[in-house]
């Protein structure tokens, strides 16, 4: 699921940044850029990450802004340098790579070492950026948990019609055989024990009642997950797939115009279904 999340803390003079985004991922990919002198949070940053993110590829980056009078600092130290260059007799024209290194040292030396002050001010601001960040994917679930419910529906009102279908599949598929032996000038009697096993055998092969009722178990437990607390998108992808095999076994057994319609319209809905899943958590 995707997710944004960003948070402030003061530590002295700078700015604690922690910014948490994430993309859509089947399993939890977490990579983190923070200064070298905090590299030691990155365990708890990642138990942290990990509470409320089981998916997703999830970027935290921490860093550390100095305080608006840093520029003029910049043009104070080059003030300095230039009037020691002429105490001196020395030329000071400085450029853009002298800039660029005074401009990195003092990022560099803003970053203070880890104590247990800076530890509690960047895990405050990371839990801050992370509960934004669960705020904005949990919205984005609700918006998914109704896309879903509708496509259940659609779902649901597919398998009625072929539930409603299947049982005149094969007095259907009788009335199409008497009508070609007709046609065929072969006379045979209704009660013709040839006829009679001809129709058995189809009404075996073409009976979906087994595979309506494990659908129907299936579409129970779906809906029964949606409502669930905690992870469900692996679980709702193991169901979907039960759900797809049992489709499919009804589309190659039915033999039916009405029901293969109804199949199509069932796969498509189920693989708008499975797309959608694979970014839940």
């Amino acid at each position: 699921m995707t997710g944004f999340g960003r948070a402030f803390a003061s530590l002295g003079d700078a700015t604690v940044v922690v910014q948490v985004k994430s993309v859509n991922r089947k399993s939890l990919d977490l990579s983190m850029r923070l200064p070298e002198a905090w590299s030691g949070l990155e365990p708890k940053i990642g138990e942290a990450v990990r509470a409320v993110a089981s998916r997703g590829k999830v970027h935290v980056q921490i860093g550390l802004e100095a305080a608006s009078n840093d520029e003029a600092k910049v043009g104070g130290a080059l003030n300095r340098l230039a009037k020691i260059a002429e105490a001196n007799g020395l030329s000071f024209t400085p450029d853009a790579r002298l800039l660029w290194e005074m401009a990195n040292d003092r990022r560099a030396s803003a970053d203070p070492e880890l104590d247990a002050t800076v530890e509690a001010v960047v895990l405050a601001a990371a839990k801050d950026a992370l509960q934004a960040f669960a705020d904005m994917r949990e919205k984005e679930g609700d918006s998914l948990l109704i896309d879903f419910e509708t496509r259940l529906d659609a779902l649901k009102r597919c398998i009625a019609t072929v539930a409603e279908r299947a049982p005149l599949v094969s007095a259907t598929y009788r009335d199409v055989l008497f009508k070609r032996l007709r046609e065929a000038e072969l006379e045979l009697d209704v009660s013709d024990e040839r006829v009679l096993k001809e129709v058995a055998l189809f009404a075996d092969r073409c009976d979906v009642t087994e595979e309506l009722t494990r659908l129907k178990s299936h579409l129970q437990q779906l809906e029964t997950l949606l409502q669930a607390d905690g992870e469900i998108g692996r679980k709702g992808e193991f169901i979907l797939q039960e759900i797809g095999r049992e489709v499919h076994t009804i589309g190659s057994k039915a033999n039916d115009l009405t029901i293969a319609k109804q199949v199509i319209e069932l796969k498509n809905e189920l693989e708008r279904i499975r797309e959608q899943m694979a970014n839940v958590e």
